[in-house]
């Protein structure tokens, strides 16, 4: 009996390309085609109308005028300017003895405060000490619009 080689190339190749044909032929899909259904005509959707952004409360934009008289107050140049300054930003309160209340430690929801203040007094002592080391942590309001307490905390 003779015995077939697959060493030689011919055979080898007619045989892997059987096997190629072959499982091409298994993966093929046996369902038939179908037309595919008309595409529906687009229908035309109103632009999106943009979000508003939020609107800052009375609170956010009273911090944001506070901080920046205060700032203005530590920074001025000569006394006059930083007086002025204060006359303004004393324009924000319900009255010139308005509580200011700094927060020098907190533990377990409990509150330390420095020695209570009033706003003349402590927009004084900035202007005094040129520093502005705090900011604005609690902002309490009247009805007006008023600020009727303020708390701070260190930087």
């Amino acid at each position: 009996m003779k015995k077939r080689n697959l060493k030689f190339p011919l055979t080898r190749s007619l045989t892997v390309m059987l096997f190629v044909l072959l499982a091409m032929g298994a993966c093929k899909s046996k369902k038939k085609v179908v037309e595919a259904a008309p595409e529906p005509v687009p229908v035309e959707e109103p632009a999106p109308q943009p979000e508003p952004e939020p609107q800052p409360s009375a609170e956010e934009v009273a911090v944001g005028k506070l901080e920046n008289y205060f700032n203005a107050v530590a920074n001025a140049s000569n006394v006059q300017g930083a007086n002025n300054t204060i006359r303004e930003a004393l324009g924000m309160f319900s009255n010139q003895n308005t509580p200011v209340l700094i927060v020098i430690h907190e533990e377990s929801g409990t509150k330390d405060y420095d020695e209570p203040t009033t706003i003349e007094r402590y927009l004084n002592y900035l202007k005094d000490t040129k520093k502005n080391l705090n900011f604005i942590s609690d902002i309490r309001m009247d009805g007006s619009g008023k600020v009727t307490e303020l708390e701070l905390r260190r930087r």
